[in-house]
């Protein structure tokens, strides 16, 4: 096992410290090495040190172009403090160099919705789900862009799978609330709201809901 394989099993061991020595080591015996590099990036993304981790993978694109996994490592930072039109562009670069994988396509995909731009984060989300049909967060995240571009009908099944996949998600069954209200369904959207508070109490928009469906009801 080479010193890189071997931090990689020192910081999955939560022992950073050898890792960190094993990676210095690596770097020192091979200058030339972008896998170092970015595997000392993500060990220093791991303990909060996100200044010097967007050093090391620099370093490793300098040294690779073509190195996804440190357009990754770096668009993460971005997104982490919210520099979302950064994110998209070093996730974009990600996947040119072939990085596909479903991570990067719903670090792009989130990146694009959290700047506004729900239409554009409905191809990388869709991939998403498309490489990692368990995945039921990315799943979850395009069916609220569906809904937000008024792509309804379509973000309904979106949040039945998501519920097949993890059936105490609430926010799932609070969208799925508004979609029956957006559709005039007042008591399958009470069902809805009401199962999201059954499982999250403290849910405030789907108590909202289930007042709103309630008075339309003449319940309350």
């Amino acid at each position: 096992m080479d010193k890189n394989a071997q931090a990689v099993q020192e910081m999955q061991d939560g022992n950073i410290e050898e890792a960190a020595k094993l990676l210095n080591e690596a770097i020192e015996e091979n200058p030339e090495d972008d896998t170092a590099f970015i595997n000392f990036g993500n060990l220093l993304a791991a303990v909060n040190e996100e200044e010097r981790a967007a050093i090391f993978y620099e370093k490793a694109i300098e040294l690779n172009n073509q190195a996804g996994t440190a357009y990754y490592g770096l668009g993460n930072l971005y997104y982490n403090q919210d520099k979302f039109q950064d994110a998209i562009l070093v996730y974009q670069q990600a996947v040119q160099a072939g990085l596909e994988q479903s991570d990067v396509y719903y670090m792009l995909g989130m990146s694009q919705f959290q700047a506004g731009e729900a239409r554009r984060a409905l191809a990388p989300l869709s991939r998403a789900c498309e490489l990692n049909p368990a995945d039921a967060e990315a799943r979850f995240q395009y069916g609220l862009a569906l809904a937000q571009t008024e792509q309804v009908e379509l973000a309904v099944p979106e949040f039945e799978a998501v519920l097949a996949l993890d059936p105490e998600h609430a926010d799932a069954l609070f969208n799925l609330g508004v979609t029956w209200a957006y559709r005039g369904d007042a008591e399958k959207a009470l069902e809805q709201f009401e199962k999201a508070l059954d499982i999250q109490p403290e849910h405030a928009l789907a108590e909202n809901g289930r007042k709103q469906m309630l008075k339309i009801l003449g319940n309350e």
